[in-house]
């Protein structure tokens, strides 16, 4: 048997790998596997992403009733909330892939209300794909329903809600579904979402349009816009911010 140093014994190739590895360095083997370009952008992260669009910096500027008509929810001191009646929002821009940070606040809990009915709203990505908004502290509803909710699809991991008024945080990651030249869905979204900084949806597989009655499915579109829910219940929105990905 024909013995070769460093057991260096497959293939012309594999030997001259070898022979190459016996005349680098430790350090220059190790330089093989290091990626210098392109570049890690920087980006600053406080008081926001500086890669990230203020959507409430100028909330005129940003936001719009349907066919484009001017907001009506009340507006102080960059806070949005629902005039009950008057319509959802939705943003001037649309969005593919996402990073959304927003906070909410639900309204004072009041004796004949309980269930969907208590602080209601929602957000819906891309205006179709929803990650429910509701008063879940101490408010017993279907699990599918309540506060971080893929509304219909997905409840959430966990309750993380803190008590009825103070600010909530939702922290989501979402990724826009592909689909074909001829509308054919390729591949379905996708969406993380961290709720005061707990997280409760874990990269859940998205089954299309959000639905009150029936099962979801998909029909094909492109980038869309982020649209705020009136559910009749005067909730507030601040500090929102989004990075495209």
């Amino acid at each position: 048997m024909i013995k070769i140093k460093n057991f260096c014994l497959i293939s012309s190739l594999s030997l001259l790998a070898c022979f190459q590895s016996q005349a680098l360095t430790k350090r220059e083997q190790a330089a093989l596997t290091e990626v210098w370009l392109p570049k890690v952008i920087e980006v600053k992260p406080t008081p926001i992403p500086s890669d990230a669009i203020n959507l409430t910096d100028n909330i005129y500027h940003h936001w719009q009733h349907n066919k484009g008509q001017k907001v009506k929810w009340t507006v102080e001191n960059n806070q949005l909330t629902v005039v009950p009646g008057s319509g959802s929002i939705e943003t001037k821009q649309s969005f593919c892939d996402m990073q959304l940070h927003i906070e909410w606040r639900s309204p004072k809990k009041t004796p004949e209300k309980s269930g969907q009915q208590l602080g209601n709203s929602g957000i819906f990505i891309q205006g179709q794909y929803e990650i429910q908004v509701l008063d879940s502290y101490d408010n017993e509803t279907y699990s599918n329903g309540q506060a971080g909710a893929v509304y219909k699809q997905a409840a959430p991991l966990v309750n993380a809600m803190l008590p009825t008024g103070e600010w909530q945080t939702y922290d989501i990651i979402f990724k826009a579904p592909k689909f074909s030249a001829s509308g054919q869905l390729i591949t379905k979204a996708y969406v993380s979402v961290l709720h005061n900084g707990v997280l409760i949806q874990n990269h859940t597989e998205i089954q299309g349009a959000t639905v009150f009655v029936g099962q979801p499915k998909y029909q094909a579109h492109g980038c869309r816009p982020l649209l705020l829910q009136d559910h009749r219940d005067e909730v507030s929105y601040r500090n929102i911010w989004l990075r495209k990905l």
